[in-house]
C-alpha cells in the first residue's frame, strides 16, 4: 500500500485554506471578467468574437492541459507542481492586468490558463490525500462549495472593480493573494509520493487542439458563416486531431485520459452531465452580465450584486450538502439540482428589454442557485467514483477537464445563437435581450439533455449498485478515489459501480 509521505504533522487548517483559496482564484478569473465585459471592450476597442476569444483562451488552454497537469502532479509530486502552477497563473494575472493591446490580453489569459491547468488537478488531490474519513467528506464538500461559489463571486468583484477602479483591478488582486499562498505552500502543503511514469505529450497536444479547434470554427462561424473556407477546415481539423486523440490514448502506455476510467457508467454520466452543465451556466453568466447593463441599463457594480442571492443561495445550499447527501444520497440531489437549474434558465429566458429585475431575473436565479449548489458536490464525487490510487491525478483532470471544456464549447455554441437571435433587433437593447433569450433557451436545451443522461445512465448504476451491496450509501469522497487507499467503509461508493 502506498502513503503519502509526511515528515511532520499535518495542518489541516492551513492545508485547506492554501488549496481553497487558490483554487477560488483560478474559478475566480473564469468570471471576473465577465460584468467588465463592456467597459474592457471600449477600452481595447474589441470585437464581438475578441470578447468571446478573452473568454475562451483561458478555459481552452485550461482544459485542454489539464490532463497533463494531472499526470505532472502524480510523476513530479503535487505539492511543487501545484506551487510551480500558481507561480504561472499569479505572473500571468498580472500581464492582464497590464495588457495595452488585445492580442497580449488574448495571449496571457492562455499562460494564465496554463497556471489554472496545473493547479487545478493538484488541488483536488492535495484534499484527497491529507484528509480521511468525516475529514474528507467535510473538504470535499468545501472544495464543491468553491467550485459552485468562484463563478458567481467573480461577477460581484469584476462589477466592483470596474465601477470604482477599472477592469483590470480584478486581476491585479490575484497579484497579492497568489503571493501569499506561495510564501505559505513550502511550509504547509504536505509532500506526496512521486509515481514512475512518462508525460503524454501526443495525448496533451491531440486533446488541445482538437477542441480549439472546434471552438474557432464555432466562433469563426458566427461573423463569416458556417461555409467559410476557415470554419469548415476548423471542423475538419477538430474532428481529425480529436479522432488521433481517442486512438492515441488506447494505444498509449501511461495516457494522460486513461479511458478505463469511461467503463464506468457512473463516471461517464458524471463527465457527460458536467460538460453540458457548464455548457450552459458559462452561457447564463456571459449573457445575463451583459443584458443587464446593456438592456435594464445597470452599472458593472450593480450587475455583479444583482447576482449576489444567487450565489448566497448556491452558498447556503452547498455548505448543507453533507447532511444531505448522507440523508438521502448523492443521486436525488444530482436529480433535484439539475431540474432546478433547468427550471430557472427557463424561466430566465423569457426576459425582455422591458423585463422587470426581480421577477424576470432575480427570482429564476435563485432557482439556478440552489440548483448549482445541489448539483456541483454529486457531479464531482461522481466523476472520481471508484477511481484506484494509480487514476488518482487522472480521475479530478478529467472532472476538470470536461469542466472547462463544457465552458468553452458551450460558450461557443450559444454565441453563435445568440448572434444569430439579435441579427434583426433594431436598439442595442433589443438586440442583447434577443441574444440573451436565445442563448438562455440554448441553454436550457444543455440542462434537459443532462437531466435525461443522470436518468439514464447515473440514477440506474447507483440502483444497480444497492442492489449488489444493499449496505452501501453514498458519501461525498469516495473509498480509495484520489490520494491513499482507504480501507473499506460501507458509507461510501463502492468502487465498483459500473
Amino acid at each position: 500500500m502506498t502513503h503519502t509521505i509526511r515528515t511532520s504533522p499535518l495542518h489541516k487548517g492551513a492545508i485547506l485554506t492554501i488549496v481553497l483559496v487558490s483554487y477560488f482564484m483560478i474559478l475566480l478569473d473564469n468570471s471576473v471578467i465577465f460584468t467588465a465585459l463592456p467597459s474592457l471592450q471600449a477600452d481595447l476597442d474589441l470585437t464581438s468574437t475578441q470578447i468571446a476569444w478573452v473568454q475562451d483562451a483561458y478555459t481552452l488552454v485550461f482544459g485542454g492541459l489539464l490532463l497533463l497537469g494531472a499526470r505532472a502532479g502524480d510523476i513530479l509530486g503535487r505539492k511543487p507542481v501545484f506551487i510551480f502552477g500558481l507561480l504561472v497563473f499569479v505572473v500571468a494575472s498580472l500581464l492582464i492586468a497590464l495588457s495595452p493591446a488585445g492580442w497580449l490580453l488574448i495571449g496571457a489569459r492562455a499562460v494564465q490558463g496554463i497556471g489554472a491547468a496545473i493547479v487545478a488537478p493538484s488541488a483536488l488531490s492535495l484534499i484527497t490525500a491529507s484528509f480521511e474519513g468525516e475529514e474528507r467528506t467535510r473538504a470535499v464538500a468545501w472544495y464543491s462549495a468553491t467550485a459552485g461559489i468562484g463563478a458567481s463571486l467573480g461577477l460581484v468583484i469584476g462589477g466592483a472593480a470596474a465601477s470604482w477602479l477599472s477592469w483590470r483591478a480584478g486581476f491585479f488582486v490575484n497579484v497579492p493573494i497568489g503571493v501569499a499562498m506561495l510564501l505559505l505552500a513550502p511550509r504547509f502543503l504536505p509532500r506526496t509520493p512521486t509515481l514512475p511514469g512518462r508525460f503524454d505529450a501526443i495525448g496533451a497536444i491531440t486533446s488541445t487542439v482538437g477542441v480549439g479547434s472546434l471552438v474557432f470554427a464555432i466562433l469563426y462561424a458566427v461573423e463569416f458563416g458556417w461555409t467559410a473556407l476557415p470554419t469548415l477546415i476548423g471542423v475538419v481539423v477538430a474532428v481529425a486531431v480529436l479522432a488521433l486523440f481517442v486512438i492515441a490514448e488506447s494505444r498509449a502506455t501511461q495516457p494522460i485520459m486513461p479511458l478505463r476510467l469511461f467503463a464506468s457508467r457512473l463516471r461517464t454520466g458524471a463527465y457527460l452531465v458536467r460538460l453540458l452543465y457548464l455548457g450552459a451556466m458559462i452561457g447564463f453568466f456571459f449573457f445575463t452580465s451583459q443584458y443587464l447593463q446593456e438592456a435594464l441599463g445597470f452599472s458593472p457594480l450593480q450587475a455583479g450584486l444583482a447576482f449576489l442571492p444567487m450565489t448566497l443561495v448556491n452558498f447556503g445550499v452547498a455548505l448543507a450538502i453533507p447532511r444531505l447527501t448522507v440523508r438521502f444520497g448523492n443521486t436525488p440531489a444530482l436529480v433535484v439540482g439539475t431540474a432546478l437549474t433547468l427550471v430557472g434558465m427557463v424561466w430566465l429566458s423569457r426576459i425582455t428589454p422591458a423585463s422587470d429585475y426581480l421577477t424576470a431575473v432575480a427570482l429564476p436565479m435563485l432557482l439556478i442557485g440552489a440548483g448549482q449548489g445541489l448539483a456541483f458536490a454529486p457531479m464531482t464525487t461522481f466523476g472520481i467514483a471508484g477511481a484506484t490510487a494509480q487514476d488518482a491525478g487522472a480521475a479530478s483532470g478529467v472532472v476538470n477537464t470536461f469542466h472547462q471544456v463544457g465552458s468553452s464549447l458551450g460558450l461557443g455554441i450559444l454565441v453563435a445563437v445568440g448572434a444569430s437571435a439579435a441579427g434583426n433587433a433594431n436598439t442595442p437593447a433589443a438586440g442583447i435581450a434577443a441574444a440573451a433569450a436565445a442563448a438562455l433557451a440554448a441553454g436550457s436545451i444543455f440542462l434537459l439533455v443532462a437531466l435525461v443522461l443522470v436518468a439514464a445512465l447515473m440514477v440506474p448504476a447507483t440502483l444497480a449498485e444497492r442492489r449488489r451491496s444493499p449496505d452501501a450509501g453514498e458519501s461525498i469522497a469516495p473509498s480509495g478515489a484520489l490520494g491513499e487507499p482507504q480501507g473499506v467503509d460501507s458509507t461510501r461508493l463502492p468502487a465498483r459501480t459500473r
